[in-house]
């Protein structure tokens, strides 16, 4: 079983994305056969900045060998480096609907944030279908937000295959229904748009600072308190073991608790559950050389497999 993930290197890496995503792909290396890449030509509809693109993708690189991505257990690479990702779909959108585009609400909602509404962000869903199907993946994991875009991915490889005969593999969506919504600091889902987050590998002082600017009520220290409707415990019981959420919660509805010190808790069971590899990521940044190794072997095995389709692909078409 071959399962594909990608994540856009847009900004530092935070605990929804490690929740929601790494994690998860992370233990996808003992299910499949993993296909791990770091989505830079998609952040280019957002991130207009050549010097902050390269930096996030040497950070993204980082973060995921850091954070358990194994290039000896999965392919793992940057999307670029597979420019032949990029005729794939223009001959994918050669034969793409203009109707199933319009349809397709991740360009309306991003719009509606005031993100440029450029050709290449309406044509996202191409660019995503060529990343799955160059693969043949299997399976693709996406959150509730992004599952139309892989029924996009099925509808463009099932019309592609009727023209052309039986080349590509119909992937199949898993949804990630049991990862809770990861507040941020603001009570908003977690997410570099809104400039909410807690990035997993900030330094000790600056994520201390973070986790106390954590909006919460005004309610007095002495006032009992719902665990479920304040931001830090919702956060904490997502590291901490169960009985140490019980206990928070307790805390919180027998009164005499402050915000104050169960931020102080969730600070240092962030740190505990980090530790390893906040650790391990002092060590690669030591020795960058290995980062570029990584970076150089992940291409070629990408582009080997993804070579394979390609071919198939321009002899139906015509071009080769």
């Amino acid at each position: 079983m071959r399962i594909l993930s990608g994540i856009q290197p847009s900004g530092k890496i935070h605990i929804g994305n490690y929740l929601g995503m790494i994690r998860p792909m992370v233990q996808y290396q003992d299910r499949g056969e993993l296909f791990c890449f770091i989505a830079n030509m998609h952040s280019l509809t957002t991130v207009f900045s050549g010097e902050k693109i390269r930096e996030n993708i040497t950070d993204a690189l980082i973060d995921l060998l850091s954070l358990g991505i194994d290039p000896e257990r999965s392919i793992f690479w940057v999307q670029s480096d597979v420019p032949e990702v990029a005729e794939l779909t223009w001959y994918l959108g050669a034969l793409t609907p203009l109707g199933l585009l319009q349809r397709c609400h991740s360009f309306k909602d991003k719009v509606a944030r005031n993100i440029p509404a450029s050709c290449g962000l309406f044509t996202y869903p191409v660019l995503m279908a060529a990343d799955i199907l160059m693969y043949r993946s299997n399976i693709v994991p996406v959150g509730q937000d992004q599952k139309q875009h892989v029924e996009v991915t099925r509808d463009i490889a099932i019309k592609f295959n009727m023209q052309y005969g039986e080349i590509l593999t119909i992937p199949e969506a898993e949804i990630h229904e049991d990862i809770a919504v990861v507040p941020g600091i603001d009570g908003q889902k977690m997410s570099k748009s809104y400039d909410n987050t807690i990035d997993i590998f900030a330094p000790e002082k600056e994520l201390r600072k973070k986790i106390m600017s954590i909006v919460t009520d005004s309610a007095p220290v002495e006032a009992k308190k719902d665990p479920q409707a304040n931001n830090v415990y919702l956060l904490y019981k997502l590291f901490a073991p169960a009985a140490d959420s019980a206990v928070m919660a307790d805390k919180f509805r027998s009164g005499g608790y402050g915000y104050g010190e169960a931020k102080k808790q969730l600070f240092t069971v962030l740190m505990e559950h980090f530790t390893e590899q906040r650790k391990k990521r002092e060590r690669i940044v030591a020795d960058m050389s290995y980062v570029e190794e990584v970076r150089r072997k992940g291409a070629q095995k990408a582009r080997a497999i993804g070579a394979e389709v390609l071919d198939k692909v321009r002899k139906a078409v015509g071009v080769a």
